[in-house]
């Protein structure tokens, strides 16, 4: 498996992430060395049904260093880029530490937890 592609959020409108988190967060992964896309506001580029949404949900394995995995799923099913379920992780800053949050962004494995859709097979 190659490494996942890291998103990182900034959470610029809503700011329901503590502030030292995410600039804890955001430093560690530019020290890390590692490539990574930092965004503004994900619930902004989801309102604006913005396309590099559909490029990110589409891209490979995917961390995302946001908020809930639940919320997170529906900003990108809203934006009409679905997440794959089985491709993509959810960092949720809102609970975890900075460290812990910095922790799973730089490590190579992936750990799926985006709840599962509630329809069943044919989307009823």
């Amino acid at each position: 498996m190659t490494r996942p592609r890291v998103l990182y959020c900034h959470c610029a409108y809503a700011q329901v992430i503590p502030k030292d988190v995410k600039e804890s967060v955001l430093r560690s992964l530019c020290d890390s060395g590692l490539p990574f896309d930092a965004v503004a506001d994900l619930c902004e580029m989801s309102a604006r049904r913005d396309p590099s949404l559909k490029t990110l949900a589409g891209d490979g394995t995917l961390k995302i260093a946001a908020c809930y995995p639940r919320a997170v799923k529906w900003l990108f099913n809203a934006a009409g880029a679905p997440l794959e379920i089985q491709h993509c992780e959810v960092v949720n800053m809102r609970i975890e530490t900075a460290a812990d949050a910095s922790l799973k962004l730089v490590a190579d494995t992936l750990s799926p937890n985006l709840p599962p859709d509630k329809s069943g097979p044919s989307g009823s």
